[in-house]
């Protein structure tokens, strides 16, 4: 006849949580960094692609210079393509992630019905007219946020609104087609919470290099491309391309502050 086993001493819980399953459910509710997609066209222009909008803004800097709201309006569907171009082939789209997850696997010897759930995954054109859109309505917040940080307020109005088009079509395009619209990750990237990838270090060195690209307007050198927003342009362009670099390399992963 077996003994009965100790009885358990109150106030103590019977069960108990392992480490690693705490360790999970911490991890759980953090934003996780976003990878390019592992194929040959993506990884051939995921490097052409800072290299083209270099070229095209080196070679077009001159007509920028000379008629900064003709060359903004006439360069901003070619930025949209290319930016278009290198969120659908490198990016995942928004949801992807958790499709793939819930794609139900088949079984050894078990045919796939064409369109069972393949069918799942996130719409590429709708993800990207709606980055495109959310893209647009950005640059009013943008604009503002220029005004507040020195634009002019009442004159060089299509000036600044269309370096806010170019600076959300940097920027935020691709967090909108990689993110969507989910409200927490969304309070991690305003925040400066967010973990660093290629479409996260963009955008801080877009905006990072908008304010830094400031900086000459005031001097007293008498330079026609001192004028406003020529070197604002210059240092958005200049800081996406670092900051994209940046995110997708050495600080992958990596938040504000050190924290992995």
């Amino acid at each position: 006849m077996s003994s009965p086993s100790p009885p358990t001493p109150a106030g103590k819980a019977s069960t108990s949580t392992s480490p690693s399953t705490t360790k999970a459910k911490d991890a759980a509710g953090e934003v996780q960094p976003v990878g390019t997609l592992q194929s040959s066209q993506a990884h051939t222009l995921r490097f052409a692609h800072p290299a083209l909008l270099a070229s095209l803004f080196l070679a077009r800097f001159g007509s920028l210079v000379a008629d900064p709201v003709a060359e903004m309006q006439a360069a901003l569907p070619i930025v949209w393509v290319l930016q278009a171009a290198y969120a659908v082939v490198c990016l995942p789209a928004a949801g992807s992630q958790g499709a793939a997850a819930r794609k139900p696997k088949a079984r050894p010897g078990e045919k796939r019905r064409p369109g069972a759930a393949d069918g799942a995954g996130p719409n590429i054109s709708v993800t990207t007219l709606v980055a495109s859109v959310l893209s647009v309505i950005s640059a009013v917040a943008l604009h503002v946020a220029l005004v507040l940080f020195g634009a002019p307020f009442l004159t060089h109005l299509p000036h600044t609104f269309l370096c806010a088009l170019h600076l959300a079509l940097l920027g935020l395009f691709p967090l909108f087609y990689t993110r969507g619209v989910a409200s927490a990750e969304w309070l991690e990237i305003m925040g400066a919470r967010a973990p660093f990838d290629e479409a996260f270090g963009g955008m801080v060195g877009a905006c990072v290099g908008a304010w830094v690209g400031a900086v000459p307007i005031p001097l007293d050198w008498d330079r026609e491309w001192q004028k406003w927003p020529v070197t604002i342009l210059c240092g958005i362009y200049a800081g996406y391309l670092v900051g994209k670099l940046v995110g997708g390399t050495v600080a992958f992963g990596k938040r504000f502050g050190g924290s992995s």
